[in-house]
C-alpha cells in the first residue's frame, strides 16, 4: 500500500475519528460529574476516547471499501456490538492502570461485556447518525483530491436519490387512492321539522308562503274554531 493510498483512506476516517473523540470528552464530563476526581476524568477520556476514535475511523475506511453501505443498520450494528464492548473493557483496564498503577477488572466480566453490549445498539444508533450528517459535507470538501471520497459521495447521492423516489412514490399511491374515492359529498342538512298543529280554541300563527324580497314574512293569525259537540 503507497502512501498516497494510505493519506486517502486516512482522509476517509476522519469523520469516524472525531465522533469517537468527541464520545470520550463526552465520557470525560460526565465521570466529573458524578463527582470523580480530574485525574480520573481525564483517564477515563483518554483510554475511552482513543479506542472510540480508532474504532470509529475504521468505520469510515471499511464503508469506503463496500463493507457498510449508507442508510443500512445492520451491520454497524454488528460492528459496534463487539467494538463498543472491547473499547468500554479498554477503559476499564487502562484507567485503573493511569490511577493506581495495575489493571484491575471486575470479577464478573463476563456480565460486564455482556451489558456493553446491550448498551452497544444506542451507540451504535448516535454513531450512525452523527456519521451520515458529518460525512457528505467532508466528502465534498476532499472529493477533488481523493477519488475514493468521489466514489462514497457517489453513493451518498444514489442513497438520497433512491430515498426521494420512494417518498414520491408514497405521495403518488396516495393521490390516486384519493382519486379512486372521489371528492366526499357535503353533508346534506337535515329537514326541517313539521309544524304542530295548534290545540283546539288556540291562535296559531301563519307565514306568508310568498313573503316581499328582503321583508321578513307576515305573521297572521288564524283563529281555529272550537269543536262543535255532537247531539
Amino acid at each position: 500500500m503507497t502512501a498516497e493510498r494510505v493519506r486517502r483512506l486516512g482522509e476517509l476516517a476522519v469523520p469516524g475519528f472525531a465522533i469517537g473523540v468527541t464520545a470520550g470528552l463526552i465520557a470525560g464530563g460526565l465521570s466529573l460529574l458524578a463527582g470523580q476526581p480530574a485525574g480520573w476524568a481525564l483517564a477515563s477520556l483518554v483510554t475511552l476516547g482513543v479506542p472510540l476514535a480508532i474504532f470509529g475511523g475504521g468505520y469510515g475506511v471499511l464503508m469506503a471499501r463496500g463493507v457498510f453501505k449508507p442508510g443500512v443498520f445492520a451491520t454497524a450494528g454488528l460492528y459496534w456490538l463487539v467494538a463498543f464492548p472491547v473499547a468500554r473493557l479498554s477503559q476499564e483496564a487502562g484507567t485503573s492502570t493511569l490511577v493506581s498503577g495495575a489493571p484491575h477488572l471486575r470479577e464478573d466480566l463476563l456480565s460486564f461485556l455482556a451489558y456493553q453490549g446491550l448498551v452497544s445498539l444506542g451507540f451504535a444508533i448516535g454513531f450512525v447518525w452523527m456519521h451520515e450528517r458529518v460525512t457528505p459535507h467532508w466528502l465534498m470538501r476532499i472529493q477533488d483530491r481523493n477519488p475514493d471520497a468521489r466514489l462514497l459521495l457517489e453513493r451518498y447521492v444514489q442513497h438520497a436519490e433512491m430515498l426521494w423516489r420512494a417518498k414520491q412514490a408514497r405521495r403518488a399511491a396516495r393521490a390516486a387512492r384519493r382519486g379512486r374515492t372521489g371528492p366526499r359529498r357535503p353533508a346534506r342538512p337535515p329537514e326541517p321539522a313539521p309544524p304542530r298543529a295548534a290545540a283546539p280554541g288556540t291562535v296559531a300563527p301563519v307565514r306568508d308562503p310568498a313573503p316581499a324580497a328582503g321583508l321578513a314574512a307576515p305573521l297572521e293569525l288564524v283563529a281555529t274554531p272550537p269543536p262543535v259537540a255532537k247531539e
